[in-house]
């Protein structure tokens, strides 16, 4: 009985399996007769590859061999320099329509990227602070290449660059973070007079205020105030505070000074030597000055906490900047936190540097260089620079005129906030007249004082304007 009940469910399930596959025969020659009766269609072969369609294809144009060429073609970089760019700029969801505008000339596009390579040059043949320029010169030759798109919205990489961190002011407070802990305020603290020379330096920054007022004067070009303020602070050769002074009180100029700035604080050891030459005499030039005395680690950590506690209550405005400082320095002098201190002298700050840098020189394209207002810029940032200059120059021979023990003119050149660029110039051009003048440590106290005083004119201006 068992028996013929196995043998019968056998004969069932037998049945079952005729009659499914069956079915799926049947529904395979149904759909074969439905597509044969809308199309006929050939399977993909060797023989048939000119005929066939490839699924999902349907739609798409079969190749023209003449149109492949000729969309090559408007597509090469070459046809896009000869003939200009066109860019997306919108896209209608209801019309599947899209819009296009009209790029900067190719030729203003190539002129770019020509001084991208020249900027490259300059870091490599000559050695002007690579660190800055070559990612400065690489960030403008790729964002002036044509259809490359890296500096377009929302989804280039060097738009995605400036917005995260060069747009606003973190990136500058990481900088400034790095910048304390890699300065020595010991030859400030040891030659507290040397503080008068970062002061004087200011002088560029405050001068360049009467600058644009001159430069408006002049058909086509127009500042306000908080404009101003922003171009004036180019002054100091202190990048990321241009860029800090220009997100709070004039956004639309940032590109312009940042790009400044930077230009002006890599390129320190060509335009400050021929002035420190010009007003200095040669016998200036020889003197030597006394070893700094020994400063203590409490001084040193002492110091940055001071710091802060006076920009607190005098100018809460520059505390961000300063504070930044403040906190870089504190953790390298303190000494129980090394692992902190090494990340941010080397692994964060070689990396804040090369995005920020990147991202400064995508800013130079065509359409916010080629016009009135940014030329203006970039003439009143290299006066307000030379004036800085001059002004701690003029600054230490003036103290000569009072000081029994003279110090050497040169050092006042470092004034400015470039840091430790300005202070190497200084040491630099003592050499070439006196091979055993080092005036390297004097300098880095004018030098660390010139980053605190721009950082204090910065405050300045956004306490005034800033609301």
């Amino acid at each position: 009985m068992l028996g013929q009940t196995n043998k019968s469910n056998k004969q069932i399930t037998m049945a079952m399996c005729i009659i499914m596959a069956v079915a799926v025969v049947f529904s395979c020659m149904s759909n074969a007769f439905a597509q044969s009766s809308n199309s006929v269609r050939e399977t993909p072969s060797l023989r048939t590859m000119n005929t066939a369609i490839i699924k999902g294809s349907e739609n798409i144009k079969p190749i023209q061999p003449a149109e492949f060429l000729k969309s090559l073609w408007k597509n090469t970089g070459l046809n896009q320099i000869i003939n200009g760019e066109n860019k997306v700029e919108a896209e209608e969801e209801v019309e599947s329509a899209v819009h296009f505008a009209e790029s900067a000339p190719g030729w203003q596009k190539l002129i770019m990227i020509a001084v991208g390579f020249l900027i490259i040059y300059l870091a490599v043949g000559k050695g002007f602070e690579p660190l800055l320029l070559i990612p400065i010169g690489f960030g403008v030759v790729l964002v002036n290449i044509p259809g490359a798109g890296m500096g377009n919205a929302p989804d280039g990489m060097l738009h995605i660059i400036y917005k995260a961190g060069v747009g606003n002011e973190f990136f500058p407070m990481l900088i400034f973070m790095g910048i304390g802990a890699m300065t020595d305020f010991g030859p400030l603290i040891a030659n507290p007079k040397m503080a008068l020379l970062g002061g004087a330096a200011q002088l560029g920054v405050f001068a360049t205020l009467l600058g644009v007022a001159l430069m408006n004067l002049i058909p086509g070009v127009e500042y306000n105030m908080m404009q101003a303020c922003a171009i004036s602070i180019i002054g100091g050769a202190d990048g990321p505070t241009s860029i800090y002074v220009a997100a709070k009180l004039a956004p639309e100029m940032m590109a312009v000074t940042a790009v400044a700035a930077y230009s002006y604080m890599a390129l320190v050891p060509m335009i400050q030597p021929p002035l420190m030459k010009l007003l200095t005499t040669e016998k200036e030039r020889r003197i030597k000055m006394d070893q700094l005395r020994y400063v203590s680690k409490t001084e040193k950590v002492i110091f940055p906490i001071v710091l802060l506690c006076l920009t607190i209550l005098l100018l809460p405005p520059a505390a961000p900047l300063i504070g930044m400082l403040a906190f870089g320095n504190f953790i390298k002098q303190v000494g129980i936190v090394e692992r902190l201190s090494k990340t941010l002298e080397n692994e964060l700050m070689n990396i804040v540097s090369i995005l920020l840098s990147l991202g400064v020189g995508a800013q130079m394209t065509p359409e916010k260089i080629f016009n009135g207002s940014s030329v203006g810029v970039i003439a009143l940032g290299l006066l307000a620079f030379a004036i800085a200059t001059c002004g701690g120059l003029l600054m230490a021979k003036i103290m000569n005129i009072f000081l029994k023990k003279k110090i050497n003119p040169l050092i006042g050149s470092a004034g400015v906030s470039a840091v430790p660029m300005a202070a190497r110039v200084s040491n630099k051009v003592g050499l070439e007249f006196d091979p055993g003048n080092f005036l390297l440590m004097h300098a880095m106290g004018p030098n660390v004082s010139g980053v605190i005083g721009t950082a204090v004119a910065a405050g300045v201006f956004i306490a005034t304007y800033g609301h």
